[in-house]
């Protein structure tokens, strides 16, 4: 299975969070294919910000998941067939700066949409997005399944472990006599062009070389499950679409790389992403106090694969790739739009990892 245009050509989609990095790419995506898209979600936060440069199509509503009342007003004007929850607080450091609004934006801000989206009449399905960080991880680099134990050392973690259980009540609770599936979709570290984001590695490694300096590198041997934004989307999407065509669909999937083991630290990755835009590989250690990280981290996509018969289309080398292109795109000056219509058509013409 895979995204399919035949399915999202005039349906209703109210994606949260498609001002950010992966909610431009989603909004981009899903307005090729035909969806009436929705978005609600803040003013973009990075100068510059993806969704500034790439015309996503959607109708845009900016608002405050914190704000209950805004949220349940974007839910009545989208009127919504399907949901993507997109919108987070997703930075692990920030978390530790402000544990609350993490909290409060990640936590009750899904429950707030959850709550409004209870009146909506026509509503096929809901899928919101939460992370690999959900898991209790004991950092011995266990690639978890999705019967693992929830957790979370740090807020950001935590946050999205705590909205797991309350979708997992919604869903019991209000959803299911409607008929309606709510699920979760548990996200790798995902890295593509578009992403200027502060406290993550390859939005760091662009802003060095365009300063002409060094990235700095917190925690250089650390280990994660990277994949291209648009191969967790196109799980995004599949999944979401097993929801509606598919009464035995899972309410919770790992999208992850295909191959638990084609992992790489943040060392490796600098350098591929150096070599990729054709400059010397040059970092350095950040060396300030900083607040704990878990050190490896991994996902088991088994079963995506086994009940949706979905799996990745890019290993590890071809997502850097991927991810090096759009940024030189960018630097030269280069119609984004185009660009990025190009790689997502690119990316489909792929065939799955074997």
């Amino acid at each position: 299975m895979a995204a399919d245009p035949d399915f999202w050509r005039g349906r209703r989609v109210l994606l949260t969070g498609h001002t950010g990095f992966k909610g431009t790419w989603c909004a981009r995506w899903l307005g090729a294919m035909g969806a009436e898209v929705t978005g609600f979600a803040l003013a973009p936060d990075t100068d510059p910000a993806m969704v500034e440069m790439v015309d996503t199509d959607a109708a845009s509503i900016i608002g405050d998941l914190r704000d209950r009342a805004a949220v349940a007003a974007a839910v009545k004007q989208a009127a919504p067939q399907i949901v993507l929850h997109l919108a987070a607080q997703p930075l692990v450091r920030a978390s530790y700066d402000d544990p609350v609004e993490t909290f409060a934006t990640n936590t009750m801000g899904t429950v707030h949409l959850l709550d409004a989206l209870r009146d909506v009449s026509d509503l096929q399905a809901v899928l919101i997005v939460t992370t690999d960080k959900v898991y209790e991880n004991d950092d011995t680099g266990t690639a978890f399944g999705e019967d693992a134990p929830l957790g979370g050392h740090d807020p950001y973690a935590a946050s999205k472990a705590a909205a797991e259980i309350a979708v997992a009540s919604f869903a019991r609770s209000f959803f299911a006599e409607a008929g309606v599936p709510v699920a979760t979709a548990r996200g790798g570290n995902v890295i593509g062009g578009g992403d200027f984001a502060d406290d993550r590695l390859v939005p760091d490694i662009i802003r060095a070389l365009r300063a002409g300096g060094t990235v700095s590198l917190r925690n250089p041997n650390a280990v994660r499950p990277w994949q291209h934004v648009l191969d967790c989307l196109d799980g995004y999407l599949t999944f979401a679409q097993a929801l509606v065509e598919r009464p035995d669909a899972p309410r919770a999937l790992n999208i992850g790389p295909h191959d638990p083991t084609d992992v790489q630290t943040v060392a490796q990755v600098t350098r591929a992403m150096h070599v990729a835009m054709g400059v010397p590989d040059t970092w350095s250690q950040d060396t300030a106090p900083a607040p704990h990280e878990m050190a490896t981290l991994a996902l088991n996509p088994a079963r995506a694969r086994e009940v949706l018969g979905w799996q990745g289309r890019m290993g590890a080398a071809d997502a850097i790739r991927l991810t090096a292109d759009w940024y030189a795109a960018w630097v030269n000056g280069a119609d984004m739009t185009a660009v990025t219509d190009t790689q997502i058509q690119h990316y489909r013409s792929l065939e799955p990892t074997p």
